[in-house]
């Protein structure tokens, strides 16, 4: 485990591990990390198929409304507002099941939004079996950031490989590991 602080999640809770301070309590990703994810996912405000084999997105990466509808390309037109409300209220609640993934494990804020932008993309169920976390529980920190490259196939189809069309899956990956690894 590097020197810089790490947290403990414990239940939908994370409590500050090391340094001085008492506790800090974190629930969520971090504003700033809602805010990448936006940016990342760019803005759709009706609904769109993103790369060809994936299902119906609308927003920043909406795949499913907060009432658990999912997106139908018929769907109506929405403003950045509310895209943007979708997206935290999805991360939200992305946290409390990937929070459960990741009790007992120290892990620091930057991480654990890496893995949460992570769970956005790919879904908590690919990252509860994951490399990743298998690493993670293990405290081997670097090999867990270096899985986050095994995950470059959307629809079958490796997005390393720029005329495969999806090589914004990959950059993306490419991101995120630079930013995990930088976090050690």
């Amino acid at each position: 485990m590097s020197n810089k602080t790490k947290y403990y999640v414990i239940g939908s809770s994370v409590i500050l591990a090391m340094g001085i301070g008492g506790q800090k309590f974190i629930t969520g990703p971090s504003d700033e990390q809602v805010a990448k994810t936006a940016v990342k996912e760019g803005y759709t405000p009706k609904p769109v198929i993103p790369v060809k084999g994936d299902i119906p997105t609308i927003g920043h990466g909406t795949t499913v409304y907060p009432n658990g509808i999912k997106v139908k390309m018929n769907d109506p037109a929405i403003d950045r507002k509310q895209a943007f409300e979708y997206l935290k209220l999805h991360l939200d609640k992305d946290a409390q099941r990937f929070n459960k993934t990741i009790l007992n494990i120290p892990i620091s804020q930057r991480e654990y939004d890496i893995y949460l932008d992570f769970t956005y993309q790919y879904g908590t169920k690919a990252w509860s079996g994951s490399s990743m976390l298998r690493h993670l529980n293990a405290r081997e920190y670097i090999l867990a950031c270096k899985s986050l490259l095994k995950w470059k196939y959307v629809a079958k189809r490796d997005c390393s490989i720029r005329s495969n069309n999806c090589y914004g899956v990959w950059t993306r990956q490419l991101e995120r590991h630079q930013k995990c690894i930088g976090a050690q």
